[in-house]
């Protein structure tokens, strides 16, 4: 099989291109739910719509862009693992995500970004880190995806 993108070999168990990590389509995917669009970005205006009820000292991510753009994820843990690890509780399933990328800790000063040794780094805004406290606003890159953290200490005032 070849990426329908690159034109580059793909192994048979693989999901995205090794090449440039298009997801890999099949005939016989029965069970697609969702076409993933790799360059897909949401424009921002509806991000603070709709917003879930959180507790104080909870947040969430924004996909802004990336595989899984528009979609929310929850920080109600202690922490909350970001990876391609099946077992993350945010999983990114793309090659420019380390398995064991990144995780978000609670802490006495709120949320808190710690980047875990990743191949390409965890950078929010521009720069990259090795530990944010997160504020709201803060847009974060991991691998191809940029997530827009919201603050449920400040989306509520």
């Amino acid at each position: 099989m070849y990426c329908s993108h690159c034109g580059e070999a793909i192994a048979d168990d693989a999901n995205f291109c090794a090449a440039c990590g298009t997801p890999v389509r099949r005939e016989a995917d029965t069970n697609a739910t969702m076409s993933i669009d790799l360059h897909g970005e949401t424009d921002g205006e509806d991000v603070l719509e709709d917003l879930p009820t959180m507790e104080q000292g909870t947040g969430l991510f924004v996909v802004m862009r990336g595989p899984l753009s528009g979609s929310r994820f929850m920080l109600e843990k202690d922490v909350t693992t970001i990876g391609r690890h099946p077992d993350a509780d945010l999983l990114l399933d793309d090659v420019t995500v380390s398995r064991h990328h990144a995780e978000v800790r609670r802490g006495d000063n709120g949320l808190v970004l710690a980047d875990l040794g990743s191949l390409n780094g965890t950078y929010v805004g521009d720069h990259r880190v090795e530990e944010h406290p997160l504020v709201m606003g803060d847009q974060v890159q991991v691998g191809r995806f940029k997530l827009l953290f919201v603050s449920a200490d400040e989306a509520s005032s």
